[in-house]
């Protein structure tokens, strides 16, 4: 068994001898004859069509099949395997040609090494040193250390490092050039397209023109950190600056432009249906605007304008409390003081219809028709004759912050409907004394739990609680007066509704003379009079019954049960009520008609008879 042992070894020795003496031309025929013998219609992977075969017949000159067989083995490991055995062996003959070609260049014995940077140089020289000094630190821990010590090396140290890195880079561009000169058939040449190259925005014209003077400024810096460096510069650059490369930008781009159209009519069959993107952002596009003339946009209100100079004072409140307080403000003001607004509001945009139309006039077609395409979108309709401004309709939140109590229209002709409209307006509705002090101190609330509106309630509702009634005597005071004056200012409107559109109460009795049925439980009770004293009739109807159950669910206990007590009174009262006329209308019946005939009056007259 030994000498079996020896023997194979032997032979196995030989052959990896033998396949290490293959020539480029041996290679090449071994390849050939692997083709030959491949069949026609090969569509099996390359794997199942080397299992089935025959190496016996590949085999030529001092080589054996085994040697055949291995020398492809080692052969195809360099080459892409995801194919059939037909297309690898074309890539395999390309290799066994240039086996250098791509990316196993720089494997090449006469290709030039690349120099190392500074830091590299600075760190091959003290890693042994720093090592033997602390010997417990990890590779990770030391190149830290390493690399803090080079950031702090003087300029004049770490000079020595970079003039070396520059030499020896000036010799290594040499040196590639040679080996260009000497090996051209290694090099690739990249197929130039004759597709016309995309323009640059005006952050990449800026990057590559101050790439090259930070690089010589800063030579050891890396790829990553030459990019932040030059993102906070460029964030930071004047908008006088900014516009000289904007401008670059689009002259390149109308170049671009040109050039695609010569390029589609040279290739027809190449789709020209592309969107030819812009290099400027909507902030750079904006600047390039203001800069030719183009005018600011008014705010579409009289309540926006006033949020606009409020707010440029109010620099050092949060952004999430601006929109509150400008809202506090909006709503004290008297209603004067909005209409000033609103009209300067409207002024501004006559002012801007103007503007609009001399910078309009002053654009190329191509540049007008982008305006218009705007203006169109942000809601407002202009023209070229003439651009009469309508305001972009106020979102929803917007409507919201403007929330003003609105105007009661009593029913009739419309004309008196007009009327109506001008001279009615509902009293705002009386708060109560929580609702007063919730009110005033509702900012302190925001800031502290940072504009959580539900933890602020949550709060507020346990701060009044815990409160003594010292405390809440001026607050329940100003109530008081709030509900007096409440009343004072709807008595005219209740006055104007019985007038106008007198309250029908409920349904009216099916029957003559039924008692009318009275509420079921306390809280219809509570809802019925809420509803008949006009008191909520500026809600909408799914409003009102959201504003009586926050109502209902204010009050005491005690008054809950009140109410309960009054509605089983009712009850006891509508029944008795309601037994009596049951016999006064059988009575009444029986008497007025025909003893044969009482079924027949009863239903004729309206009423109910037991007989019936």
């Amino acid at each position: 068994m030994n000498g079996g042992g020896s023997v194979s070894t032997a032979q196995s020795a030989k052959g990896k001898i033998d396949t290490d003496n293959w020539s480029k031309e041996d290679c090449l025929t071994l390849l050939e004859r692997i083709r030959s013998l491949l069949p026609d219609g090969d569509a099996m992977k390359y794997k199942t069509t080397e299992s089935h075969f025959d190496w016996d017949k590949v085999c030529f000159g001092s080589f054996t099949g085994d040697m055949c067989r291995q020398k492809w083995q080692k052969v195809s490991t360099e080459v892409r395997k995801y194919r059939t055995m037909t297309e690898l062996i074309v890539d395999a003959i390309e290799f066994v040609k240039n086996p250098y070609k791509g990316k196993k260049l720089k494997t090449h014995p006469d290709f030039p090494k690349k120099p190392l940077t500074p830091y590299f140089r600075f760190f091959m020289e003290k890693r042994a040193k720093y090592a033997k000094i602390h010997p417990e630190m990890s590779n990770l821990d030391l190149t830290k250390i390493l690399s803090k010590k080079y950031k702090e090396l003087p300029d004049k140290k770490k000079q020595k490092y970079i003039t070396e890195f520059q030499r020896e880079k000036e010799e290594f561009e040499k040196n590639m050039a040679r080996f260009k000169e000497e090996h051209p058939e290694l090099i690739e040449e990249r197929k130039k397209s004759d597709l016309p190259e995309k323009p640059k925005t005006p952050q990449q014209l800026w990057y590559n023109h101050e790439k090259k003077l930070y690089m010589k400024v800063h030579p050891e810096v890396s790829q990553k950190e030459l990019k932040e460096a030059l993102r906070r510069q460029w964030s930071q650059l004047s908008d006088k600056r900014r516009l000289k490369w904007i401008s670059k930008a689009l002259e390149l781009q109308k170049d671009y432009e040109g050039s695609m159209r010569a390029y589609h009519e040279a290739h027809p069959d190449v789709n020209s249906d592309d969107h030819i993107r812009s290099v400027l952002t909507k902030a750079e596009r904006q600047l390039k605007d203001k800069f030719d003339g183009r005018p600011t946009k008014p705010p579409p209100n009289g309540y926006s304008l006033y949020c606009a100079e409020l707010m440029v004072n109010m620099k050092d409140v949060p952004s999430t409390e601006r929109m509150v307080l400008c809202s506090k403000q909006w709503k004290m003001m008297t209603q004067k003081e909005k209409d000033m607004f609103q009209k300067r509001c409207e002024q501004k945009k006559k002012q801007y219809d103007i503007d609009l139309q001399r910078f309009l006039e002053s654009l190329p077609d191509e540049e007008r028709d982008r305006v218009l395409g705007e203006e169109k979108m942000g809601g407002a309709k202009v023209t070229v004759a003439s651009s009469p401004h309508r305001a972009k309709s106020p979102s929803v939140k917007e409507r919201t912050r403007e929330v003003e109590p609105e105007q009661w229209v009593p029913p009739g002709p419309p004309k008196d409907r007009r009327d109506a409209k001008k001279t009615v307006k509902l009293p705002e509705t009386p708060k109560t004394a929580e609702e007063m002090w919730q009110h005033s101190v509702i900012g302190d609330y925001l800031a502290k739990y940072r504009s959580d509106r539900r933890k602020a309630q949550v709060a507020m509702e346990a701060a009044w609680k815990s409160m003594e009634k010292k405390e809440k005597i001026p607050w329940i005071k100003k109530a008081a007066e709030d509900q007096k004056r409440y009343e004072v200012q709807y008595r005219p409107v209740r006055e104007l509704l019985e007038m106008r559109a007198p309250a029908t109460g409920q349904r009216k009795p099916k029957f003559d003379g039924e008692p009318k049925k009275p509420p079921v439980s306390g809280y219809q009770m509570f809802s019925q009079e809420l509803l008949t004293n006009g008191e909520l009739n500026h809600f909408s109807l799914k409003e009102r019954m959201v504003e009586i159950g926050k109502r209902w669910q204010k009050l005491s206990q005690t008054q809950k049960d009140k109410y309960k007590k009054q509605v089983e009174e009712q009850q006891v009262e509508y029944k008795a009520e309601l037994e009596a006329w049951v016999k006064v209308s059988s009575a009444r019946s029986l008497t007025v008609c025909p003893a044969g005939a009482v079924s027949h009056c009863s239903l004729r007259s309206g009423q109910i008879s037991p007989h019936t």
